[in-house]
This record gives C-alpha cells, structure tokens and sequence, in this order.
C-alpha cells in the first residue's frame, strides 16, 4: 500500500470513522436503492403518474443539492429547497403535481413542516417521500407515500455522504429508471474498484489545500458542484473559504477569489460543447497562472490539461445521471482535508455550530403570528 494512504474502512476494522466507512461503502449500496424504487414504483402503481407530472422536489442542505441533481434529469421537474419553501409556499407550489421530499434522518424541522404546510395550501397534491431513516418525522409525516432506502444509508457521521448518494440515486431511478437500472451495477463495482485511487488522488489535491477552494461543474451538474463545495466547508467546520461555480459563470467577477494557490476542482463534462468551454476556462486560468488544478477526468486526457487527475467514475454517462457516482471523489477531498487540518470528519464541529440534525428552527403558521406545533 501506497505511504501515507488511508486503507479502506472495511480493511481497518480498528478504524473509528463513521465517515470513512459510510464513503467507502456507499457503491455497493446503490443497486438495492435502484431496485427498491424501481419495486416500490411498480407496486404502487405511480409509473403514469409521474411520467407526465409536474414534480416538485424539495430537502434541505445536501438533501437541497440532491433535489437539483435529480430536477436537472426529469423533464418538468424543478427543485426547491425546504428552506425556501416554507417561506415562500404558495407561489413554490402552485403549479406542481406532485411534491417529492429527501431526507437522510427526516428530523429537522423543515422536513414534516413542508408536508403540513402543503397539506393545507394544496390538499389535492400528491405527496411522496424518499428516506434513509423509516422512524423519522418526515417518514411519519403522513404524505401519501414513503420510499424507504437501506437504513445502511442513514449515515452516523455529521456529514451527509453514503446518504446523499442513494437518496440521489433513488430520485434519478423515478425520473429515468430504464437508464438507471442499466448502468448501475456496472458504476458499482467500477466505483469500487476505484476507491484505493481515488482516495490517493484526493489526499494529493486535499495536501494542495492552503487557503481557500473553488469547484467548478457545467449545468446540468449544478447540485453535483453545490455538494462537493458543502462536504469540504462542512468537514473543515469552515476554516477555508469555498466557492461553487459553473465555468462560464467564473469569469463574470467570481474569478477574483482564485489566488494562485487555490485548490481548483473541475469536474469535465461528458458532453463535448460542454468540456470545450470548460476547458477554455481551464486554459485561462493557466495563462493567468492562478490556481492548482485539480480535474475529475479521465487519466489519460485529463493530464493535459490539469495539475492533477482524479479519475472519473463515470465520464461518458450523461451529464445529468453522473452525481451520485462523481460525488465519491468530492467527499473524499473533504475528508482528507479534514484530516489534514487535525479535525475529526464524524464531528468536524465539536463547539455545536452545525449539527447532524439541524436545531433551533421555530416554525411559524401560514399567517406569521403563532408558531406551529408539530406531531
């Protein structure tokens, strides 16, 4: 084994880290996610139902990120965060068919309060829920029904990483389940026997990180970029500064956060239009000498253009399929890091700033005079 590697959680029994275990054995998880949908679906008979539907998908934090990679592969799907959900409802939910909630543990406070606020703004809106946890509040919330995942993927750790996968995964399988259901099991073993590699290539990148990050993905890959900057941000309770963007986006002021020893991150498109802009930007970042880059590509294209690779999971599949598998080297990052900063993965926060369960929210009625009691 390669010095100063991290072995795999399964190979270190002796290794505590609920992070470390829940990255490494999220892919073997994804195809029971797929095939418990694609059951659930055919048993509750909701195939036309949501085939032509106007879909709302909604969560908060990364279960938020989820939503948008998810809305980006269903056509006349859109996602909005439970945060701006619930103070914004009527208008959020006005022209949707059925309103769909991800959550890992289905506890904070937001989650049940959608379900209740929907309930009585559109009572007629058929409400599904995708969980990790089968005993939290939003599974016990009374939509019209709960898509369940392995508890396996309601992760211990803060972070929200093996989770976030599936319940991404689980929400691509409603929108394109044929696709899905046929590359899964192939990007399983493949993520799987990636892990030693990606894990080296990101403990490399996560050494480059001395001041601040940014991460770069195109569209449709937008929840993909907002997640990999939160992992980082959340697993080094903040201690450097992180700025998701797209890379025609960069240009337009963002690119006076990029010093010359910024970690960049670049996720490479599967779609040529796509990757020639991006690789434009790449080209003008190294013309203006600003940056160390660092591309999830393919090896062998990828270094002629980046600093450093870290392989692709999945670089042909489309664009809008590709979170779930892509996110792994994200977390990864994070991870490492984190580790590198002397901070602790599973509770990067120990003073209480975030928590695994966010606290502290007062929910108020439709009216904002009474705070509404929940259960």
């Amino acid at each position: 084994m390669p010095e100063n590697s991290h072995p795999p959680a399964d190979e270190n029994p002796g290794n505590s880290s609920y992070t470390r275990q829940e990255i490494f054995a999220q892919a073997r998880l994804w195809p029971g996610t797929v095939r418990t949908i694609v059951d659930e679906v055919g048993r509750l008979g909701l195939t036309d139902r949501l085939r032509s539907a106007r879909v709302l998908l909604t969560g908060a934090g990364t279960s938020a990120y989820a939503a948008e990679a998810i809305a980006a592969a269903w056509s006349r799907a859109r996602a909005v965060p439970t945060t701006d959900l619930l103070v914004d409802a009527e208008r959020s939910l006005a022209e949707a068919d059925v309103l769909i909630s991800l959550a890992r543990s289905g506890d904070s406070p937001e989650s049940a309060a959608v379900v209740q606020v929907a309930r009585s703004l559109r009572p007629d809106l058929f409400q599904l829920a995708i969980v990790c946890n089968a005993n939290g509040a939003l599974a016990q919330s009374g939509v019209d029904h709960v898509l369940k995942l392995d508890p396996r993927t309601d992760d211990h750790s803060l972070v929200m990483t093996g989770s976030c996968s599936n319940l991404v995964l689980a929400g691509l399988t409603l929108a394109r389940p044929d696709e899905v259901l046929k590359e899964v099991d192939a990007l399983s073993k493949r993520t799987e026997a990636l892990l030693a590699g990606l894990d080296q290539a990101s403990l490399r990148a996560a050494r480059r990180v001395v001041d601040r990050v940014v991460v770069l993905s195109s569209s449709p890959l937008a929840g993909w970029r907002q997640e990999a900057a939160l992992k980082i941000l959340e697993m080094t309770a903040g201690r450097f500064p992180v700025l998701a963007e797209s890379y025609l986006g960069l240009r337009h002021g963002p690119m006076v956060f990029v010093t010359p020893g910024t970690l960049v991150l670049c996720l490479l498109s599967s779609d040529a239009l796509r990757r020639a802009y991006e690789l434009d930007l790449v080209g003008e970042l190294r013309e203006k000498r600003i940056g160390y880059l660092a591309g999830i590509a393919e090896t062998g294209d990828g270094e002629r253009y980046f600093d450093a690779v870290i392989p692709a999971v999945a670089p042909h599949l489309d664009d809008a399929l590709r979170t779930p598998f892509e996110v792994v080297a994200a977390q990864l990052l994070g991870y490492n890091v984190s580790l590198l900063a002397g901070l602790n993965p599973d509770n990067p926060s120990p003073d209480g700033i975030i928590n695994r369960v966010v606290q502290g929210v007062r929910i108020h009625a439709l009216d904002g005079q009474h705070p509404v009691t929940l259960g």
